[in-house]
């Protein structure tokens, strides 16, 4: 009887010691995919930063001239005029998303990096879609193409989506983001064209692409809206819909004014469908430290 309860005990011990063991070499395997994932990410944040040439440059009056009014009256509302043209950002982000409709709101941490004489960024997000489960993704728009990659737990490829449609609705994202350094609303790679007092159309013409949308502002000058006709798949295919960013909520980081909260909303015939939603923590201006 001894023996027989002994050799259970032995065989439980045997199982319970597996299973801790491919504990350990599952935390082990994600936190070193973690890490590479990392270590790629900061590679293309350095290789993004280093055509950055932080040359001073103060954002005049005069420089404004010829903008449509409402944009003139953004730029000044948000303190750009006077400041330092800005040449490189870095964003914190904290952020809730789901994929569609019936899921659950995912709680996301997130860096983005943006270059703007040589317009590109990069997204890199950890989203906790469940206990002990993430996922990490990375948006880029670099050199005129657009890349997503998504890996869950850091380790599985399940989205590396490039092409066209993918470049333009990253230039589209680039082009919204500007919301939070509004100097680079005059880049010569912009043009703007006024619909009426309070909207204009901005048109970025970057590597043979071109993509528009439009900015609503208020009366004291803040961006409040931005709307597109963005690729974005839907039912496996890509078409063209809809995208708006409504934002609020403008607070001031070193000296410029931007919003600090929003959404980003696809309009579809069947209703609006919100699926992100964002709080900003933290802007640094003109110091591209890369990571």
């Amino acid at each position: 009887m001894s023996e027989r309860k002994s050799s259970k005990i032995s065989k439980g011990k045997i199982i319970l010691t597996g299973i801790a063991v491919l504990m350990i070499v599952s935390v082990s395997a994600v936190t070193i995919a973690g890490a590479m994932m990392n270590k790629n990410v900061k590679k293309e944040v350095e290789k993004l930063f280093s055509s950055v040439d932080n040359r001073g440059e103060i954002v005049t009056g005069e420089a404004l001239e010829g903008l449509p009014e409402s944009v003139q009256r953004w730029l000044r509302s948000s303190g750009a005029v006077g400041q330092e043209k800005t040449v490189a950002v870095r964003v914190k982000q904290k952020a809730l998303m789901r994929l569609s409709e019936d899921q659950s709101w995912m709680p996301v941490e997130a860096e983005q990096y943006f270059s703007v004489e040589e317009p590109g960024f990069i997204w890199k997000a950890r989203i906790q879609a469940a206990p002990m489960i993430h996922i990490a993704g990375r948006d880029r728009y670099y050199e005129g193409k657009g890349n997503m990659l998504i890996k869950p737990l850091s380790l599985f490829k399940v989205a590396d989506s490039k092409g066209e449609e993918i470049d333009q609705g990253s230039m589209l994202r680039y082009l919204a983001e500007i919301m939070w350094f509004p100097s680079a609303a005059l880049e010569d790679y912009i043009t703007w064209e006024e619909i009426d007092e309070d909207r204009a159309k901005a048109t970025m013409t970057h590597k043979d692409m071109v993509a528009s949308g439009v900015f609503t502002f208020n009366d004291m000058g803040e961006a409040i809206l931005f709307e597109a006709e963005r690729y974005g798949e839907f039912d496996g295919e890509f078409r063209l819909e809809t995208w708006a960013i409504p934002v609020r909520e403008y607070q001031e980081f070193e000296g410029i004014r931007v919003p600090a909260r929003g959404e980003v909303t696809w309009r579809l015939e069947g209703g609006d469908f919100n699926w992100f939603v964002f709080e900003v923590q933290e802007i640094r201006y003109n110091d591209p430290v890369s990571y």
